[in-house]
């Protein structure tokens, strides 16, 4: 065995003790605390778990004075972007369950024609985006799809599905903006 690698190993099971005895105690604490101030969060232990990679991070960098303060300002800032995130992509999905006024028979008919003329229009702007925001907007808003089910389906990152379904509905009300012309 050469020094370098009993050094590795040696810094490996110091920072596998660290982490036993600094960081694993205060996980329970650390998923109640998510819960109780984020009960909107879709996965607390994704946070939880990235929460303690980051923190695993940080110490390689250099001592930590408080872990417990790391751990907690660290899950805080993941969970408020998480909320963020859900707040910014929030879809009702079109499906065949969904109650349409439009086939309402009360409905009266300058009602309908104002809902048809909004339909075409929708239609005319997700027709104008590029390919994969399209897809994207399609599976979210007609199918219902997830975030996760659309990345699955058309084999991107979560992350791909998320920017391209932003910069859809940028470009949506863009087109709206315009008057539906570009």
């Amino acid at each position: 065995m050469l020094a370098g690698d009993f050094n590795v190993s040696k810094s490996e099971a110091d920072q596998s003790c660290w982490f036993v005895t600094e960081v694993q105690p205060h996980r329970p604490s650390l998923r109640a605390w998510l819960l109780a101030r984020f009960p909107s969060l879709p996965d607390v232990d994704d946070i939880v778990q990235e929460t303690f990679a980051r923190v695993l991070r940080a110490r390689e960098v250099g001592p930590i004075r408080s872990t417990r303060a790391l751990l907690f300002t660290t899950a805080r800032n993941l969970a408020l972007d998480a909320v963020r995130r859900q707040q910014v992509v929030r879809f009702e999905p079109i499906t065949d369950s969904t109650d349409s006024s439009v086939l309402t028979d009360g409905a009266d008919v300058v009602a309908t024609v104002s809902k048809q003329q909004e339909l075409e229009l929708l239609t005319k702007a997700i027709q104008s985006l590029p390919t994969r925001c399209r897809e994207i907007l399609t599976l979210r808003t007609a199918y219902g799809c997830t975030q996760k089910e659309i990345a699955r389906k058309l084999g991107v990152s979560d992350s791909t599905v998320e920017k391209q379904t932003a910069l859809g509905i940028r470009l949506c009300a863009d087109f709206f903006a315009n008057g539906g012309l570009r």
